[in-house]
This record gives structure tokens, sequence and C-alpha cells, in this order.
């Protein structure tokens, strides 16, 4: 086993700050690595070998931090020589060090994350890889560009994190999906045996509140229908758009804009979601094809018209669509009167609302997807006879005439 000790480096120059060091000694082989934290001689206590200070305020405060850091300095070290001891395989001093430097390159919150998001993105899983990074955007916000070590995170941290979400206006659901995001990160880095869990979560929240019902009834969706938008192509394409979103099952619109022509076939659109890789066959009815055929047919290997151009950034352009439509959605609610925020998404919850009304199980669609996890409205899913549901689709549509 290797020993460590702190020691204090005097500056050459008078009156300047010195410079803390950890002092590593394994089979009599002594190496030095320098830390960034710099004090005055009045500071270090030779004898507990740790900083000290009588002032207060920022100073005081600044010491503390200094002394806590070398807290968490020592003791990564020490884990690092227990592993490499553990490993049987023999070790030296510079393997500590080098081990050490690594652990502070790779093991930071942002360099963890962002080696995970590299990782998603390689693994196919996009939209992943997106939360992923909305999340560390937002915290990177929070820490001001200040980088952290994985295990420095503490719940206080975690407490301030969401305090500076609720100041800024963040809806508690979307603070939860953040710190969902960095609790799943922080897992892996424990499971990954890279640091040990203390929990910093346990004082922050983490559930998910039932959100306000966003599910039109049927007689709005005929007052949608029915508009004369013909004028205005932009809102006729949105509303078509949206109608299609309530057609297929309240599918989600990414789903939509990567259904492939050859996806549909005999009268069924077979596809697997994007967001959870579950197959969905959808009876492809007259409604949808009418809606279809107002549209050229689409250049590109996409069904419907929203990724038109081959070669483009498809991602990219599907989300400027949505972003479009769910604009113009805002002007046909106001035309039909409704007052709750009209989106793509409001088409799945009516959807599901409408299905639980024409005798769908609960236990398939759960409350307009209100449920409180998706995979049980998975596991059922998977295991229905698609007919019921396609009878149920039918019985939908028929109200709407």
């Amino acid at each position: 086993m290797a020993s460590i000790k702190v020691k204090f480096r005097s500056s050459t120059v008078a009156d300047l700050e010195g410079t803390i060091y950890y002092q590593i000694i394994h089979e009599r082989k002594v190496r030095q690595l320098l830390s960034d934290y710099k004090v005055f001689p009045a500071e270090w206590d030779e004898s507990r070998s740790t900083v000290t200070t009588f002032q207060k305020g920022e100073r005081k405060s600044f010491i503390l931090s200094i002394r806590e850091r070398i807290r968490r300095d020592v003791e990564r070290l020490t884990k690092i020589d227990r592993k490499l001891d553990a490993n049987g395989l023999g070790y030296t001093v510079d393997d500590v060090v080098d081990e050490f430097n690594l652990y502070s390159h790779e093991y930071s919150v942002f360099n963890f994350m962002a080696s995970i998001i590299a990782k998603l993105r390689q693994n196919g899983k996009v939209r992943t890889s997106e939360t992923y990074k909305s999340t560390l955007n937002s915290f990177r916000k929070f820490r001001q560009g200040k980088d952290i070590m994985l295990d420095c995170l503490t719940s206080e941290i975690m407490e301030a994190y969401e305090a500076w979400q609720r100041k800024r206006g963040v809806v508690p659901n979307t603070i939860s999906f953040y710190t969902r995001i960095l609790r799943a990160v922080y897992n892996r880095a424990v499971e990954d045996e890279i640091i040990e869990n203390r929990n910093p979560f346990r004082k922050v929240y983490t559930g998910v509140d039932k959100t306000v019902k966003r599910a039109l009834p049927l007689s709005v969706i005929k007052k949608i229908k029915v508009l004369d938008l013909s004028p205005a192509p932009s809102l006729d394409f949105a509303r078509d758009m949206f109608l299609m979103s309530f057609y297929l099952r309240g599918m989600s619109f990414v789903d939509m804009a990567f259904l492939k022509k050859s996806d549909l076939k005999n009268g069924y659109v077979a596809y697997r979601r994007r967001k959870t890789g579950q197959q969905l066959i959808i009876e492809w009815t007259k409604e949808m094809q009418i809606i279809l055929d107002k549209y050229p047919e689409n250049e590109s290997g996409y069904l419907l018209p929203i990724i038109r151009n081959p070669g483009t950034n498809e991602r990219c352009t599907y989300r400027n669509v949505g972003y479009n439509i769910n604009h113009n959605l805002k002007n046909i609610a106001v035309m039909v009167g409704v007052t709750i925020p009209l989106t793509l998404y409001v088409a799945r919850h009516s959807w599901a609302s409408a299905a639980k009304a024409k005798g769908v199980p609960l236990s398939v669609i759960s409350e307009g997807m209100g449920h409180d996890s998706e995979t049980t409205t998975q596991i059922y899913l998977a295991s229905l006879d698609t007919s019921v549901v396609d009878k149920a689709n039918s019985l939908i549509l028929k109200s709407l005439k």
C-alpha cells in the first residue's frame, strides 16, 4: 500500500501564495502530485497537514472549499491505491499518479456525460442522447461552466440546482426529468465502480406530477376537421398532420415523420416506435388516405409530407416542421375556441381519451396516456390482438362523420 501525505510548498517570492501538493510513496519510490490549490503560509497548519484560517467572509469560504477538495483528493488517491493493490498484479507509484490524472480528466460530470452522449449516438439512440445533452447544458449553466468531479456531487449541490431551476420558472416535471438523468449518470459511475454511492439525490424531487389533461373531446376534433383552411396552406398542413396523428392511434410526430413508404403494405402500417423499439401495426383507413392524397408524392422514401427532400439533415428538418406545426396549431385553437395549448401531442392524448370512451381496456390506454409507467402500457399493447384496437379506432373515426 502507498503512503499518501498532504504537503505545502511556500513560494520563493515573499508574500505570495504557496502550493498544496501530495507526496505519494510506494516501494521506496517518491512522487509529488501538484494540485491547483494555493494558500498563504499563515493558512497552512503543518502539524495537522491541512489548511486553516482565522479570517471571515469570502476568504474563509474559499479556504473551507479547498479543505474539502483536499479531502476528496486524498480519498480518491486512497481508493485508487486500494484498487491497484487488490488487483494483485503489482503496481508502481507512477501508476497511482497516472490513474489519478486519468480520473481527473475523464470522471468529471461534464466529461463523463459527454462520453455517455457520444456512446448513445454511436448506438443509434439519438433522441436519448439529445435529452442527455439538454440536461448537460442545463447543469453546465447552473455551474456557470465550472466542471465538478462525480464524487463531489452532494445533496446540497443538487438542492441548489433544483432551486436554481425553480427560480428560472422551470416546471416541476422538467426539473425532475433533468434530475433523473443526472441520477442515471451518477448510478452508472457507481455501477462501473468509479465512485461510491453517497446518494446526493435523496433530498430532491424525482417523481412525475400528473399534468393537466390535454385531451380534446370528439366534438372539438370535428370542429378542427371541418375548418376551411384552404386559403392558408400552412394552417391546413398543420391541421392535416394533427388529424393524421389522431387517425394513427395517437402516433407521435417523430414516428410519423420517419414512417417509410415501405411501412405501408396490404392496408396496414407496420412500424417500430423510435422511443421504445416496440412494433405496432395500424390499419390504414380512407381518412388517412384522403389526407395523403392532398399532397404530391414524397420525393424522399418517407410516407408523409414531413421530410420531403432527400439528402437533408432529417432530424433538423423534422424538428423545424414540428415547431412550425405547433405554432400554427395555436392559431387553429383560437378558431375553434380551444383554451389549452394545442400541440401535436394533444392528438395523442385525445385519441387515448376517445379510445377509453369507446371501450379500449384501461390497462391498454390508461387515462389518455396519464399512466405512471409507460412500461405497463407497452406490456399490455404487446399482448393485445391488434384487431381489437383497430376496431376501436374504426369506431372513433366513424364518430367524426
